[in-house]
């Protein structure tokens, strides 16, 4: 989408880890170590969670969107800070692996879709990041995978979403073996949303994203609220929720103007 909003302000020569643009009614933000394979650094966390935040208060932006610069999404959690991080307390481990789980907290709780739009490898954190937004839209030959097993570590936080969105031996064998996957499997077995061709991927992601921000934002922002929501609820209960959603929905001055203007067609 067209830049309307300049990246975040930073020191001379500094770049940030994640650059902010707004336009079209979207927020995005570029995940900006591309050397790196745009590895998750403590600074890039920190910067994410402010763009989560900005997003939330732009009544400007209908949609947030997570993209990598360069050749890849992200490749995970920066190696040298976690292996950095081996001699630090068991409690300041758990504070800095919660502040990467807050963001994924945050994508989900913010009232506006989120979408990773992922070209080249998304791995490990990555994936996970990835697979925390609301909508995954890949590009033909885009790799994920869960390779933390390889390197002693586990996909902890990230396992949250895995086994949400796949069935739980696929999760398992992606979990425990680390193999990497392509971006068709990913589909197959419901990690991405859609696979896009590699030839029109731009274009194909700028259409997906403008139709987004043409909805309506109180009936995304309910649908993305009951839908979390349904996580856990018996039949029943899924269903009353509805009807207190339906109730809520038909209140809305979108609803009214899109009936009223569909009636007089």
């Amino acid at each position: 989408m067209a830049s309307k909003k300049a990246p975040r302000r930073q020191e001379a020569g500094d770049e940030p880890h994640a650059v902010v643009t707004r336009g079209g009614g979207v927020l995005t933000v570029t995940l900006n170590r591309p050397d790196r394979k745009n590895a998750i650094s403590i600074r890039m966390i920190g910067e994410l969670k402010a763009a989560i935040e900005e997003a939330d208060l732009a009544a400007d932006a209908k949609v947030l969107v997570i993209r990598g610069a360069g050749e890849d999404f992200c490749a995970g959690l920066d190696l040298k800070e976690l292996l950095a991080s081996a001699d630090l307390a068991p409690e300041e481990n758990e504070r800095r692996a919660w502040d990467l789980g807050e963001v994924f907290v945050k994508l989900r709780q913010l009232p506006k879709p989120t979408v990773a739009v992922v070209q080249g490898r998304a791995l490990a954190g990555g994936c996970g990041l990835a697979t925390a937004c609301d909508l995954v839209l890949a590009r033909a030959g885009a790799q994920f995978g869960y390779p933390e097993i390889n390197r002693g570590f586990v996909p902890a936080m990230v396992m949250t979403m895995l086994r949400r969105l796949v069935s739980e031996k696929i999760a398992f064998d992606l979990a425990a073996t680390g193999r990497v996957i392509g971006a068709a499997e990913a589909e197959r077995i419901g990690l991405v949303s859609r696979v896009l061709p590699a030839r029109s991927f731009a274009r194909d992601v700028e259409a997906a994203l403008a139709t987004l921000a043409s909805l309506s934002g109180s009936a995304l922002a309910l649908t993305k609220q009951q839908f979390y929501q349904l996580d856990g609820l018996s039949f029943v209960d899924g269903i009353r929720l509805g009807a207190r959603v339906n109730a809520v929905s038909r209140a809305t001055p979108d609803f009214r103007s899109a009936i009223a203007a569909f009636l007089k067609k």
